[in-house]
């Protein structure tokens, strides 16, 4: 999954990361268009080649935290075709992860409800997820049947049975109760979001956490991206102030 690492770039300063990337994959449908190909070569282009360029990356520059929106949950609503491909793409990466786990020494976690993912592609979830649970070198959220909105809902829930079965008081619900039954329990909020494709959204994304998460938003389409926009990223990043509401 990983690779050799790679010299620390000069336009930004290293002591000065964000620690937790977030980055809609976005534009694989418009760059296969362009090109006169299915939208399924886009997402080959984007997963198989864009995504480990990024994960590499990121990990070696210093990044401990990369989530990955990899498929919502309104991407149900595309061509079965395509669906089924994003679901061999995964396959493909996992068994990947699962093989090279040892050498990587990288954790890798899935965000969102599960219930709906194939059960064949279901077990290679848990496997993957066990077999790197006891790594810390970096870690790799992948958002799969993920929705922000859906996210809390399902935390809700969980603080609602806590209040019905008399193990939580309501009055004692805070937004600390709330983030600790999400599915990024546990981890930092992301400090910047990036968006490729020229689109200006979240789409649902990471919503609760990205409250005052840095945006950086580039025309550049998905199977086109490259380190080089995650130094602009970065360096964008470290020119604002944050001020969390301060």
């Amino acid at each position: 999954m990983w690779k050799k690492k790679a010299a620390a770039p000069v336009s930004f300063d290293p002591a000065r990361l964000p620690r937790h990337i977030g980055i809609v994959m976005d534009g694989n449908g418009r760059w296969a268009k362009k090109r006169g190909l299915p939208r399924t070569a886009g997402h080959i282009a984007g997963f198989s080649d864009s995504v480990r360029k990024v994960i590499y990356y990121c990990r070696d520059i210093g990044i401990e935290y990369i989530t990955l929106y990899a498929f919502s949950t309104e991407n149900w609503k595309r061509a079965e075709e395509e669906v089924l491909g994003i679901f061999k793409l995964m396959e493909k990466f996992l068994n990947e992860v699962i093989e090279k786990a040892e050498a990587e020494q990288s954790r890798v976690r899935f965000l969102g409800d599960l219930s709906r993912v194939p059960p064949h592609l279901l077990a290679l979830i848990d496997r993957a997820q066990r077999e790197t649970a006891r790594y810390t070198k970096a870690n790799l959220n992948i958002c799969f049947n993920y929705g922000g909105r859906d996210e809390v809902v399902r935390a809700v829930r969980a603080v609602a049975a806590d209040v019905a079965a008399g193990q939580l008081k309501p009055e004692d619900i805070t937004e600390a109760v709330l983030t600790s039954r999400l599915d990024t329990a546990g981890m930092p909020d992301p400090d910047l979001i990036i968006r490729p494709s020229g689109e200006y959204r979240l789409s649902n994304f990471l919503m609760w956490q990205s409250v005052y998460a840095e945006l950086y938003f580039t025309d550049t389409l998905w199977p086109d991206f490259s380190p080089a926009e995650i130094d602009r990223a970065i360096l964008a990043f470290q020119q604002r102030q944050r001020k969390f509401g301060g």
